[in-house]
C-alpha cells in the first residue's frame, strides 16, 4: 500500500467520524451535561437543607400567626427571663414577650428589607450597567469611576452614612443597604453586557439591520442576565446580615419592633444569665445566611 493510498484512507474515515460525534456530542456534552448537573442538585442533601430552612422562613414572613400564638409586642405578665420550655420554645426575654413569636415575626422586617434592598440594587445596577457596557464612550467612563467611587468606601460605612442621612427606620435601612449594592450590580452586569456585545451573533444582528434597542431586547439583555440571577440570591443573604448589623447598631428598626438585629443587641445584656436571648436569634440569622449562600450556589452551577 501506497503512502497515497494510506492517507486516502485515513482522510475517508476522518470525513466520517465528525458525522458519527455530531450525532452523539450533542446529547453526551450539551444536554446530557446539563440533565447531570439538575440530577446532582437534587440529591445533594445541603441543598436540600437549605432550601428547607429558607422555606420555613419565608412561611414565617407570609403567615407568622399561624406558627405563634404569642404577641411579638406584649409581654406577659410574670414570666420574665423564662428559658425554652414546653410553653415558651426559646424562653421569654426581660419584658416577658415570647422569643420565639418575636424571631417569627422579625422574619417578616428582615426578609422584606432585604428583597427591597436586592430589587433597588439590581433595577438601578443593571441600568447602569447596561448604559456603560452598551454605549461605551465617556458615558462608560462617568459610570465605572462613580462604581470604583463607590466600591473603595467600606459597605458598612457607606450604609451608616446613609442611614444618618435619611433618617433611622427598616425602610430606610433597606434603602441604604441597596444603595451600597448598586455599584456591585452595575460592574457585573457592564461585564456581561461587554462580553456578550462582542459576541459574534449579536455582531451579525446588527448586521442584518437590527437597530440598538431590538438587538439589545432581543440578544444582549437576556445573556447578560443568567449569572446575575445567581449573584442576586448571593446578595439577598449579604443584605440580611447588613440590615441584621444596622439594627444591632441602632439605625435599623426602633424598639419594639421584632427585627433580628435588634432582638441580638437587647440580649446582649442579658448573656451571662439568658443567653438563649442572643443564641437564638443569631443562629437563625447565620442559618438563613447560609442557606441563601447555597442555593445561590446552586443557581449559578446550573447556569454554568
Amino acid at each position: 500500500m501506497t503512502i497515497f493510498e494510506t492517507a486516502e484512507r485515513h482522510h475517508n474515515t476522518d470525513a466520517a467520524d465528525p458525522i458519527d460525534s455530531a450525532q452523539v456530542t450533542p446529547l453526551d456534552g450539551g444536554e446530557g451535561q446539563a440533565e447531570a448537573r439538575r440530577f446532582s442538585l437534587r440529591i445533594q442533601p445541603g441543598l436540600v437543607l437549605a432550601c428547607l430552612v429558607l422555606a420555613l422562613v419565608v412561611l414565617w414572613a407570609i403567615l407568622p400567626g399561624v406558627f405563634t400564638v404569642y404577641d411579638p409586642v406584649q409581654g406577659l405578665p410574670g414570666q420574665h427571663l423564662r428559658p425554652p420550655s414546653a410553653a415558651h420554645l426559646l424562653g421569654t426575654d426581660s419584658l416577658g414577650r415570647d422569643l420565639y413569636a418575636r424571631i417569627v415575626y422579625g422574619s417578616v422586617h428582615s426578609l422584606s428589607g432585604a428583597l427591597a434592598a436586592v430589587g433597588i440594587a439590581l433595577v438601578v445596577g443593571t441600568t447602569l450597567g447596561v448604559l456603560a457596557g452598551s454605549l461605551g464612550g465617556r458615558l462608560e467612563t462617568a459610570i465605572m469611576r462613580l462604581v470604583d467611587v463607590m466600591l473603595s468606601i467600606p459597605d458598612l460605612l457607606l450604609s451608616l452614612s446613609i442611614v444618618v442621612l435619611l433618617g433611622f427606620g427598616t425602610v430606610n435601612a433597606a434603602i441604604a443597604v441597596g444603595i451600597t449594592l448598586i455599584a456591585k450590580f452595575a460592574r457585573l452586569v457592564r461585564s456581561e453586557v461587554v462580553t456578550v456585545r462582542r459576541s459574534d451573533y449579536v455582531e451579525a444582528a446588527f448586521g442584518s439591520g437590527g437597530t440598538f434597542f431590538k438587538v439589545l431586547w432581543r440578544h444582549i439583555l437576556p445573556n447578560s442576565l443568567t449569572s446575575v440571577i445567581a449573584f442576586a440570591a448571593l446578595q439577598a443573604g449579604w443584605a440580611i446580615l447588613q440590615l441584621s448589623t444596622l439594627g444591632f447598631l441602632g439605625y435599623g428598626a426602633p424598639p419594639p419592633t421584632p427585627e433580628w438585629g435588634l432582638l441580638i443587641a437587647e440580649g446582649r445584656n442579658y448573656i451571662a444569665t439568658a443567653w438563649w436571648l442572643t443564641a437564638a436569634p443569631g443562629i437563625v440569622v447565620v442559618l438563613v445566611v447560609i442557606s441563601i449562600n447555597r442555593i445561590s450556589r446552586a443557581i449559578g452551577s446550573v447556569n454554568r
